[in-house]
């Protein structure tokens, strides 16, 4: 968005344009909190469904008689549909509805939730997995394209994507605390029953609460785009989640890994010769989507990849329980709450691109901090005070991404930026794991491959603030020698 500069006029803040010593905006109506609620209610159910069967998986395994091997399809196939269909049902949410869209997204993910309840063998299961996917991968783009529709560029959207971040950060960490309370108390099966209920609550409030809303003109749908750009997805997701657990030697994983990137380079050249591409190359080439998204990428695969390799050494070296596990976690949402409510009034002061560059290097800091971990009991402070506040940093990131990134897009084509910014997620939390992670289960000392891991951890998360900072600031110095500035 561009923003003028001239010297001869108030400050702004370089997000949205707003003087910084302009009056607090209006609160929120009543109705506004509700949309807020429902919106944010469903990708806290997302989230949710992203951790909550993790530390259920033996006792699921043992009861349906899947093998260990065959236990990974429990998060894959949930994986590839939510990663691989979002671009194009972002794209098709703008053409033909994003209620609609929203709505029966939200009935599908409830109907599977409820099937992966009743699952009476691994066939039942992974279906019910795979439709979630399905279901999540309509509900997240739709929902935030329709909060950013609903909710005007400026201090009114920073405070709802603010709240939306801060949801779906709690929505994971709480599923991690709240799968192992339930699988202990009343089994593996009551952590899909929980995602039964929320859809059941949040389904029924949105006829009333949100309005339809489209592109006002409906360009057809970029079919080869379509089929390309989800085919290439679904390749680069099945390969990175089957790496994790079987490493890169496989000859499925090779096979996918490279049609996945040959399927997504025919998907630039098809957007390019397009009349209505599914994806604007021109979008692509603006400095705050490619950045805001580079940004994005790395803070989502980098902190997926520590809260996964903690997880083993506090409960493999530590010999810390699975719930007390979760608890230290559970001090990590806490603080994202925390960080969730500052975000708004940081990004406000700031800005945007500032708020991004200072999380990831928050971030970075913190994380490389914990290569001061060892065997000693006294460590599992150390692992606390430092996962939560780089998860405190991690959230500034999250929510700075998404506003860098939709700033300045239009209306009817905040679908496709949502879209990026789901996807950028959906493929972070996805890739870090394998890339990294595998670096510490494959090593003969748990422990030295936990440091290994930390250290390449931070080191990426520091660089990518150093590149993300120079590339938006080029954008600023280019706005400036026109007399406008970017964001």
């Amino acid at each position: 968005m561009a923003i003028d500069t001239d010297s001869t006029t108030r400050p702004t803040t370089p997000v949205t344009g707003t003087p910084l010593d302009t009056p607090r905006p209006p609160r929120l109506s009543t109705r506004d909190k509700l949309v807020l609620f429902v919106l944010c209610a469903a990708q806290f159910m997302v989230a949710l469904d992203f951790s909550v069967l993790n530390v259920a998986l033996p006792e699921l395994g043992a009861d349906l008689g899947m093998s260990r091997s065959a236990l990974q399809w429990a998060v894959t196939a949930f994986a590839l549909p939510s990663g691989g269909f979002l671009l194009l049902f972002g794209r098709i949410g703008d053409l033909y509805g994003r209620r609609k869209l929203f709505l029966t997204g939200l009935a599908l993910f409830g109907a599977a939730s409820l099937l992966a309840t009743l699952a009476w063998d691994p066939a039942s299961f992974l279906a019910g997995r795979a439709l979630q996917g399905l279901g999540a991968a309509a509900i997240v783009p739709t929902a935030m394209s329709l909060l950013t529709t609903t909710f005007p560029e400026g201090p009114a959207r920073d405070r709802a994507l603010g709240i939306a971040g801060t949801v779906m950060s709690l929505g994971y960490t709480v599923g991690m605390v709240a799968g192992g309370m339930l699988t202990d108390a009343l089994g593996w099966r009551s952590t899909m029953a929980l995602l039964t209920v929320s859809a059941l609550i949040v389904l029924p409030l949105t006829p009333a609460l949100l309005p339809e809303s489209r592109t006002p003109d409906r360009p057809r749908l970029d079919l080869p785009g379509a089929i390309t750009v989800t085919a290439g997805l679904l390749s680069l997701i099945y390969a990175l989640s089957t790496a994790a657990d079987h490493g890169f030697a496989r000859a499925d994983v090779v096979i996918t890994l490279v049609a996945g990137v040959l399927l997504l380079a025919v998907f630039t050249v098809v957007e390019s010769r397009t009349a209505a591409p599914l994806v604007s190359l021109p979008m692509l080439r603006r400095r705050t989507v490619a950045w805001g998204n580079v940004g994005g990428l790395v803070t989502f695969s980098m902190m997926s990849t520590v809260i996964f390799v903690l997880t083993l050494y506090l409960q493999e070296i530590l010999r810390l329980s699975a719930f007390e596990t979760g608890l230290v976690f559970g001090v990590q949402g806490v603080l994202s709450a925390v960080a969730g409510s500052l975000a708004a009034k940081v990004i406000g002061r700031f800005g945007a691109r500032r708020t991004l560059v200072g999380s990831l290097t928050g971030q970075g800091a913190l994380i490389a901090a914990l290569l001061l971990l060892n065997s000693h009991g006294w460590s599992v402070w150390l692992a606390t005070a430092a996962v939560s506040l780089a998860s405190m940093f991690h959230l500034g990131a999250i929510i700075s991404y998404g506003l860098t990134v939709t700033s300045g897009v239009p209306d009817e084509e905040q679908g496709l930026a949502t879209g990026l910014v789901t996807s950028t997620q959906q493929v972070g939390i996805t890739v870090g794991i394998p890339l990294l992670g595998v670096l510490a289960t494959t090593s003969h000392d748990l422990l030295s491959g936990v440091h290994t891991v930390v250290a390449l951890d931070a080191a990426i998360v520091l660089a990518a603030a150093v590149l993300v900072g120079l590339g938006l600031r080029q954008g600023r110095s280019s706005g400036r020698r026109t007399g406008r500035s970017r964001v």
